[in-house]
């Protein structure tokens, strides 16, 4: 009996693994036991607990109120996250990010170093309550040179609604934005119409429109735009001139097809008068030998009647 540790994946077969070491080895094998160790970042020796523990825990928690057993029992989310990095938000956001809000500089109260692109960061409030599991869309020194833009991307909200108080359209901007729309230079969902001063315009950025193509990128669309209508008229030309060229050609082989029907039947009336000579040609000695018989005959018969005669 042999005991080996595997590191795997979800959806690995470590009994068919087994047997195919027991055929590599030449013995054969079966799994006998399987145990997991580890899932992630926990071990089963970092303060595992039995039902039965549970049980009794929450035995004292009823009866005496004493919570000190589930504590120890029951472990926080965030000790699965101890290796994520994090960005800690204002408890003024926090409701926001939970409510599906995206997480904007302002918003931000302290991060971590060495965070990078596209790394899996947690967010996190001023308690150390995790509220989001996020993807990185700013590296620290990014952060740190900015003032404002889309700090991360939520993978997924952890912390539920209105745990923290709803504080969003407080602020100075949120504030200015309803009163334009008060009084009628913003449309009822806040955005820009006929009336929309240009101050705004310029100086209000919202995020949850898509940004359009600048035009240094129009304009290349547009030189792409020439160079194809170009070729489009290239192609057009060089069709024609095939087009033309296949109607030539059609003429051309109409024609050769015609002296190739007559040469066919040249050869065909030729090889008919040659079959014709050829059965004459065979006829004529048969016929001759047949006269040639005949003349014998008669010869004879009449030899014989002079004879009879005689």
């Amino acid at each position: 009996m042999g005991v080996f540790w595997v590191s795997c994946e979800a959806g690995s077969y470590i009994r068919t693994m087994c047997v195919h070491l027991g055929l590599v080895l030449g013995v054969g094998g079966q799994m006998l036991e399987l145990r997991r160790v580890r899932s992630g970042i926990q071990s089963e020796m970092d303060d595992t607990m039995t039902l039965h523990d549970v049980l009794d825990a929450q035995w004292m928690y009823e009866n005496h109120n004493d919570e000190q057993y589930l504590r120890r029992v029951i472990r926080p989310l965030e000790g699965l996250l101890i290796c994520h990095k994090r960005i800690i938000m204002k408890d003024s956001s926090v409701n926001a990010v939970c409510y599906g809000a995206k997480i904007l500089l302002p918003g931000i109260l302290r991060y971590e170093d060495n965070i990078e692109l596209n790394e899996d960061i947690v967010i996190v409030t001023t308690k150390g309550e995790a509220v989001a599991l996020a993807v990185a869309l700013m590296t620290t020194a990014t952060i740190a040179s900015c003032d404002h833009g889309v700090v991360a991307k939520i993978k997924r909200v952890i912390m539920e609604r209105d745990t923290y108080p709803r504080r969003w359209g407080l602020g100075p901007r949120a504030s200015q934005k309803r009163s334009l729309v008060a009084q009628g230079l913003l449309d009822k969902y806040g955005k820009p119409n006929e009336n929309t001063p240009k101050e705004w315009l310029n100086s209000y950025v919202d995020y949850a429109v898509k940004k359009e193509p600048s035009e240094a990128v129009q304009i290349k669309q547009e030189v792409d735009e020439d160079h194809s209508k170009k070729r489009k008229a290239a192609n057009l030309d060089t069709t024609a001139e095939s087009m033309d060229t296949s109607v030539a050609g059609e003429g051309s082989t109409s024609e050769v097809q015609k002296e190739k029907k007559k040469k066919k039947k040249r050869k065909k009336t030729d090889e008919e008068n040659a079959t014709t000579e050829s059965t004459t040609t065979v006829e004529d000695p048969v016929s001759s030998e047949i006269e040639v018989k005949k003349e014998k005959k008669k010869k004879k018969k009449k030899d014989k009647e002079q004879q009879d005669q005689e």
